[in-house]
């Protein structure tokens, strides 16, 4: 079974279909956005309409075996999105932890600022990058998929749009790219790999500025296309898979924030999320 994501032309939604193929069959995605090869049976999804030139069954979600596992499914991840929202409580307070013992890094705040405010000034002013986000979006669904030991199939991202056919999906692969900072990564592993070489510290000012920018550009672009409905969230349920974005970021910035700043550990920054959880819960179980 294969798994294909698909940003729609003009990036209202971010559609996607399942659609199982014999084994000697390839996964072909056709050019036109939603229409799938007609040699293939499909599985549609509430936001894409199968291709009316299809010969074979077309099975619409929430018929049949496939309709009820997925009801069923989101039943469960809306109790264990319940289940998470003391964790996302407890995670906001240890960052305030953290963000208050890096205060005094001055240096480091100034440019990261800087570079974000930066960006939110050309966000607001200039055309959106769109095809420079769908390409980091298609490409950690990807690097997400072959993480988790799936395959990718096909692979296009383009001005209007991207799609990518994978072998493997759950919510880790559909979510991730809204809470995993691609770009953001890439400026820290090049400014790593430039320092390891050619000792890059007297221009650390400049890689400050550029992680600002890239995780600006992450956030406030993540929050234009989360103005629509996207199936991938709907998928697992609206309430789990905001639980689960909102949890990641906070964990991505849990991580990063003290390896940026040198003056929190990172267990001592999960630590005060653990702690600060317990505090949540024990106030809970007062009220009861």
């Amino acid at each position: 079974m294969f798994r294909g994501y698909h940003f729609g032309s003009g990036f209202a939604a971010l559609r996607h279909c399942v659609f199982i193929a014999p084994p000697d069959a390839p996964a072909v995605l056709y050019p036109r956005p939603n229409v799938f090869s007609p040699t293939l049976p499909t599985l549609c999804g509430p936001w894409t309409p199968c291709s009316p030139r299809s010969t074979l069954p077309v099975f619409g979600c929430g018929l049949g075996a496939v309709g009820n596992n997925a009801g069923v499914s989101k039943w469960v991840k809306l109790f264990i999105g319940l289940l998470l929202l003391p964790a996302c409580a407890g995670a906001c307070a240890a960052l305030w932890r953290v963000l208050r013992a890096s205060g005094n890094a001055d240096r480091i705040w100034v440019a990261v600022l800087a570079g974000a405010a930066c960006w939110v000034v050309i966000y607001l002013l200039l055309p959106k990058p769109m095809w420079v986000y769908v390409l980091g979006h298609e490409l950690t669904h990807a690097l997400s998929t072959w993480l988790m030991g799936g395959k990718v199939k096909k692979f296009k991202a383009t001005g209007k749009g991207g799609h990518v056919v994978v072998t493997k999906n759950n919510f880790v692969i559909s979510l991730a790219p809204y809470f995993c900072p691609l770009y953001a990564i890439l400026v820290v592993l090049l400014f790593v790999a430039g320092h390891l070489i050619w000792n890059w510290r007297p221009y650390a000012v400049w890689f400050h500025l550029l992680l600002g920018s890239a995780y600006a550009f992450h956030v406030t672009l993540t929050a234009h296309i989360l103005r629509h409905r996207q199936s991938d969230l709907t998928e697992h349920g609206c309430l789990f898979s905001a639980v689960i974005i909102f949890l990641g970021n906070l964990v991505v910035l849990l991580a990063g924030v003290p390896v940026l700043t040198t003056r929190v550990g990172v267990l001592t920054a999960f630590g005060w999320w653990l702690s600060s959880t317990g505090d949540v819960l024990r106030r809970l179980g007062g009220l009861f």
